[in-house]
């Protein structure tokens, strides 16, 4: 399936503070380090946020659970 791009600077500044930190990163093994350069997109019918880890800035993907987009897109 193709990505669907989509404009994380859309929601809400507490939301994109929340996504940019509350992160894991396979790299350094440890939760909310952080996240750089985010990209959210659609794939597969599942949304994701995909940036750089702020410690080691290898990628870091935080999929967005659906319960918190319906709050978010209505």
């Amino acid at each position: 399936m193709e990505k669907i791009e989509r404009d994380f600077y859309l929601r809400d500044p507490e939301e994109q503070a929340d996504f940019l930190q509350q992160t894991w990163c396979n790299e350094c093994q440890q939760v909310d380090l952080g996240m750089t350069d985010p990209v959210e997109y659609e794939l597969d019918g599942k949304i994701a946020i995909e940036g750089k880890c702020k410690k080691c800035k290898s990628t870091v993907t935080t999929e967005i659970a659906s319960e918190d987009e319906d709050d978010v897109w209505q």
